[in-house]
Formats: structure tokens, C-alpha cells, sequence
């Protein structure tokens, strides 16, 4: 049973497929403007594109914790068709550890500009490196929401720190946080 008045919903270290079928469900439920889906075990193939069904569909979805889970780049190519449509929605996207490479970024690098109220990106603890770091480099300077973007240990050396010249160009970022990333 779905409460559609409820605003907040934490499904964290569920069952993937139960958290699923909550999550079809939701797309049709315009109260619900938190979700929380961390610790689930939710992988690159079935799982996002039900994500990305879900972002299609609900714009009243403000903030997607999808932190600890097997996302990865295919995954990430779902939820970015999903965010394509939705453009006007969600405020925070937190994909923390989840298997992200820098090849996964082409797909967020096509969407960041169009996403016009994101305004909380966390990457952390994804394998980006310097190549993830540049692919990144001009959405950013064209995404004019972003306030908060989170690069906290994604294996980039001082090299991948020449998006410190984006940030400059993009008068929006105000915390960028890259805590124990840059390798020396």
C-alpha cells in the first residue's frame, strides 16, 4: 500500500526487488518529494531503468539518495534519459559509490546543462579520475543551478584539479568538495 500523502520515503538496505516494485508504483505519486534508496543493492540493468522510468514520469521528486548501490555506467545512462525528460524536478542527486566510471560521466556531461533546478551533485567515491574530471568540465560551466558538487575520493591526481578552471567560469558552484581526492 502506497501513502500518497507521504513526502519522505526511506527504503534503505531493502530488498532490490521490493524496493522496485515500490518504486514503479511511485510514478504516479505526487506527494513523495524525498527518496531514499541507499544500501539496496540496486544494479546497472533492471533497476535503473526503472529509476529512470520513475524520473520520467515524477517531477515532484526533489531529492534521489541512491548512495551504496551497483549503479555503474549503464545504470547511470538510464537514470540521465529519465533526468533528460524531467528537467525541472529534482534539487539533489546523490550517487555516491556506485560503481561510476569516467565513461559513465558522457551521459551526465549531455544532461547537466538542461537540468535547470539540480542544485546537490555528490559523485564521491566513484572511479572518475582525471578523464571522468574533464568530461565533466563544460556541462558544469553550462548548468547554471548547481550549488554543491561532490568529488570526494574519485582517484584523480593534481591533473584532474584543472576543473578548479571551470568552477571559476561557473559562478554557481559554491561548495565544491573534494576532500582526499587529489593523489600525489
Amino acid at each position: 500500500m502506497i501513502l500518497y500523502h507521504q513526502t519522505k520515503l526511506y527504503l534503505k538496505s531493502n530488498i532490490a526487488l521490493f524496493c522496485l516494485s515500490i518504486v514503479a508504483a511511485l510514478k504516479s505519486n505526487r506527494a513523495l518529494r524525498e527518496l531514499y534508496l541507499s544500501n539496496n543493492n540496486l544494479n546497472s540493468e533492471q533497476d535503473s531503468m526503472q529509476l529512470g522510468d520513475l524520473l520520467r514520469y515524477n517531477s515532484s521528486i526533489t531529492t534521489l539518495d541512491l548512495s551504496n548501490n551497483t549503479i555503474a555506467n549503464s545504470g547511470l545512462e538510464e537514470i540521465c534519459e529519465g533526468l533528460r525528460v524531467q528537467t525541472d524536478g529534482l534539487k539533489i542527486l546523490i550517487l555516491w559509490n556506485n560503481q561510476i566510471t569516467n565513461n559513465g560521466l558522457v551521459h551526465l556531461a549531455k544532461v547537466l546543462p538542461v537540468l535547470k533546478t539540480l542544485e546537490t551533485l555528490n559523485l564521491g567515491e566513484n572511479n572518475l579520475q582525471n578523464r571522468g574530471i574533464h568530461t565533466l568540465r563544460e556541462s558544469l560551466m553550462m548548468n547554471h543551478s548547481l550549488l554543491q558538487l561532490g568529488l570526494e575520493h574519485t582517484h584523480f591526481t593534481c591533473e584532474g584539479t584543472h576543473l578548479s578552471h571551470s568552477r571559476h567560469s561557473c559562478y554557481f558552484v559554491c561548495l565544491l568538495s573534494l576532500h582526499t581526492t587529489v593523489l600525489l
